[in-house]
């Protein structure tokens, strides 16, 4: 096959970039390279699939980073043992002591922990800030910023911002632009496309899409950043094994498939949250009265399976509606075939608790699977009543 694959559909590329049949044995699906370590031909002869020893590089893992490559439409792909390892050899690679990061206000947990907690220690500061203010991200840049961190959708009140946008910020200021694009996904969302420096996946999410793996990728068209990723990624072993690799790979060829039935489910969930008296606001960039739907319907394709809504009675309350579900199983991640509900503020997002990031009590996130909506919608109206 052409080793070009720009030319060929999001859903062509997902089942072949990266994964010519096997040439040993026509394998028509990349096989699983189990194995910790290569043979030489003689000392330093690394032979000409350049593999030595799977730490630094392997086949099953080369393939998914093609395919992510590929999919991102970016020269280079590498993937990671989780999406936080793949966020803390992205800020460790682009970061040193004094610098600093913008962070959106409404970001994940765990890249705010990672700051706080971990990357404060070592000198790196950050100023959160709502990034679908760009007068406001351009006044909270400063001369030491070297990273701009934006999710969009944002994780959990599905905030948007405006990519392009936010690239020329960030090249204005010198500092790189990265993308959390989980959410989106690589069939909804082209972050790269728009300006961005680097794109994040927790591929534990929508890309492995079966909740059976963790993983991470970044994917960028800098080569020099792209050097720094990996160099420190072999230095600090933060590497998926074969399997896992396997598995995310598996489950991105059917990415495009169950991105639309995830839309076409969450549409449905939406309207019936919208018309139920508890619900006193539903997150979701799908909806006109979005604040950021006008851009969300410019650079995205669909709007996505994630939604977020507030209930009356508060914490309690939301606390209550999470534990009467069925389908909607109770439990942290996203993305997967099934349907999942958590609480933010006591769960994924506990983290944030005292900060400017906090999430209100009265919230509750819904991963909309891909069952039957009807089961669903009638599942989340049984636990309202």
């Amino acid at each position: 096959m052409a080793e070009d694959t720009s030319r060929w559909g999001f859903e062509t590329r997902a089942i072949h970039a990266g994964q010519d049949p096997d040439p040993r044995t026509g394998a028509v699906i990349v096989p699983i390279y189990a194995t910790s370590t290569f043979a030489q031909d003689g000392v330093g002869g690394v032979r000409d699939g350049g593999y030595e020893y799977s730490r630094t590089a392997n086949p099953t893992r080369s393939a998914l980073e093609q395919a992510l490559a590929s999919l991102e439409g970016g020269r280079h792909g590498l993937a990671f043992a989780s999406g936080m390892a793949a966020a803390d050899i992205a800020l460790r690679s682009m970061t040193r002591p004094g610098d600093h990061v913008v962070l959106g206000s409404d970001a994940y947990g765990g890249t705010f922990r990672l700051l706080d907690k971990v990357l404060s220690l070592w000198g790196v500061e950050y100023t959160p800030v709502e990034l679908s203010d760009i007068d406001a991200t351009r006044a909270a840049i400063r001369p030491n910023t070297k990273v701009v961190w934006s999710e969009t959708p944002t994780n959990p009140l599905l905030g948007i911002a405006d990519i392009a946008a936010l690239a020329a910020v960030s090249a204005e200021a010198g500092a790189k632009l990265v993308i959390d694009n989980t959410f989106a996904t690589p069939y909804l969302q082209s972050p790269l496309g728009l300006g961005a420096d680097v794109v994040l996946h927790s591929t534990t999410k929508y890309l492995g899409g079966h909740s059976d793996v963790v993983g991470g990728a970044l994917i960028t068209s800098d080569d020099e950043l792209h050097e720094k990723f990996a160099f420190l990624r072999n230095a600090a072993g933060a590497v998926p094994s074969p399997f896992d690799s396997w598995l995310v790979l598996r489950g991105a060829k059917t990415l495009a498939l169950r991105m639309e039935r995830h839309s076409d489910n969450a549409e449905r969930v939406v309207e019936a949250l919208l018309s139920h008296d508890k619900v006193t606001k539903v997150y979701y960039p799908g909806l006109v009265d979005h604040p950021g739907h006008e851009i969300a319907a410019k650079q995205m394709r669909r709007f996505g399976g994630m939604v977020s809504f507030a209930v009356q009675g508060g914490e309690r309350a939301a606390l209550d509606i999470a534990a009467r579900t069925k389908l909607f199983i109770l439990g942290e991640s996203l993305g997967g075939i099934e349907s999942l509900i958590e609480h933010p503020g006591k769960m994924t997002h506990a983290s944030t608790a005292g900060s400017p990031l906090q999430v209100a009590g009265d919230i509750l996130r819904i991963s909309v699977g891909i069952e039957d909506s009807t089961d669903l919608v009638g599942d989340l109206l049984y636990a309202l009543d």
